[in-house]
């Protein structure tokens, strides 16, 4: 498959190393920066193209007359815009995706509509990135929260702790803690090491645990792992940005916000058009005012500035100063390697949450989610099975029967409304959605030809 990246940013880098790693693409990537291009093809697997993302005869010399798949990526929604729609007028590409950012476009569905702008689908990576540290402030204690099924189902990430039920024992007795609770442990971490759970493996103590649930039962068997965490009810932001204020926009009406930014106009916009959140002109690296403002009562510490050096700073602060959980927006892997379960409870990377949104759209059948964990190395996906049966490797047969990848795990199968925590003997059937867990993001060209129907 032949993929079109224009813009090599942060999440243009991220998505290329994403999508080179698959034997089955061909990637080719477009930028104006020259010296970021030429790093790029001398780490990864890729064609580069210098030149302007919007003018057609850089896009014909990227290839874009037999591309299967444009990603507009570039900083500027318009040059996007722009790109997806010269790709489909002049050379018919057949999807199309585009970045967008700005709430002007995306609030006014007519503008992707068919016979409209030319964008199959649209990510804003900001908004992605708010959801999922709200999901993560929901659900105190958890390292990663993700949504399958409309919310139906979510896979939690979380470091196994004394008080936690499950601790020192058997994953088998967890049937026994909870007899009636749809969930199941599809993944353990131990010193970085994947190890595949069986009702014999011991919980221990460090163990970075992955488990799926139906949403109801999500605070339950998260006491299973560790002691519950009391409810958040104070939470700091540093950093009124796209990405700050729309987390104090989401989370005033729920908890006491306050938000501190730095340049005075923009603290003063923020203040116009947040109700119910304190808003603070300041640095969140200043030790006195952090100690001014109660640090020490706060339960959640997020930085999310556009500096990843002054968020590390300031949530290392925050933590030495007594706020319960601190979380820290970084770009750069190295640095959420090194800060992680150390000096910082939570890194949360921008590329990490935004790439599986766009995988969605890449991947070959019908997949309608994707999620992208521990920074990249293991992946949970969600697929449609179609059938019929004589034509699938999967709708009829039991889980044991379906001849699945090594690392790659059936976890849950949603049925409708219904949610079904997969097992050896669990049918599937056409039209389930079938949820996975794969500890190697490579073999999911192999996962996506069992699903497709011959």
């Amino acid at each position: 498959m032949k993929v079109l990246i224009l813009g090599a940013g942060q999440v243009g880098r991220t998505a290329a190393y994403h999508l080179s790693r698959e034997p089955a693409n061909e990637v080719t990537i477009v930028d104006t920066n020259e010296d970021v291009l030429r790093e790029l093809q001398d780490r990864l697997d890729v064609r580069t193209v210098a030149g302007s993302a919007s003018y057609p005869s850089v896009l014909e010399a990227a290839g874009i007359v037999d591309t299967d798949i444009l990603v507009a990526l570039t900083s500027s929604d318009e040059v996007n815009m722009i790109a997806c729609e010269i790709a489909h007028t002049l050379y018919r590409t057949p999807t199309r995706i585009a970045r967008i950012r700005a709430s002007e476009y995306t609030s006014r569905d007519k503008l992707f509509s068919e016979g409209a702008i030319a964008v199959d689908a649209w990510i804003n990576p900001e908004q992605l990135v708010t959801e999922y540290i709200e999901r993560l402030i929901h659900n105190p204690g958890a390292l990663q929260v993700v949504d399958f099924a409309d919310g139906k189902v979510r896979l939690v990430g979380l470091r196994a702790l004394r008080g936690g039920l499950l601790v020192g024992q058997q994953v088998r007795t967890l049937k026994d803690h909870m007899p009636h609770a749809d969930a199941r442990i599809v993944a353990i971490y131990r010193n970085d090491r994947a190890i595949a759970p069986t009702g014999e493996t011991l919980v221990e103590e460090g163990d970075e645990i992955f488990f799926i649930a139906a949403r109801d039962h999500i605070q339950r068997m998260m006491a299973e792992i560790r002691r519950a965490e009391e409810p958040v009810r104070r939470i700091v932001i540093a950093g009124g940005g796209h990405i700050g204020f729309r987390l104090a926009l989401q989370l005033e009406n729920k908890y006491q916000v306050k938000l501190i930014e730095r340049d005075p106009k923009r603290a003063r916009a923020c203040s116009e058009r947040l109700e119910n959140t304190i808003v603070l002109q300041g640095d969140a690296q200043d030790e006195e005012l952090l100690i001014e403002e109660n640090i020490d009562s706060t339960d959640v510490f997020a930085a999310l500035t556009n500096s990843e050096e002054a968020n590390v700073l300031s949530a290392m602060l925050a933590g030495r100063l007594g706020a319960r959980k601190v979380m820290a927006l970084v770009n750069k892997p190295s640095y959420g390697d090194l800060m992680e379960h150390r000096s910082i409870d939570i890194v949360i990377s921008p590329q990490t949450v935004t790439i599986g949104s766009l995988l969605a759209h890449v991947r070959r059948g019908d997949v309608v989610r994707v999620h992208s964990l521990r920074r990249g190395s293991a992946e949970a996906l969600e697929t449609v099975v179609h059938g019929p049966a004589d034509r699938s490797r999967v709708v009829g047969r039991k889980v044991e029967d379906i001849a699945l990848p090594d690392g790659s795990s059936i976890s849950a199968v949603v049925r409708g409304e219904r949610v079904i925590i997969a097992h050896h003997d669990t049918v599937i059937e056409e039209d389930d959605h079938v949820i996975m867990f794969l500890v190697d993001p490579r073999q999911i060209d192999a996962v996506e030809r069992i699903f497709q129907v011959e």
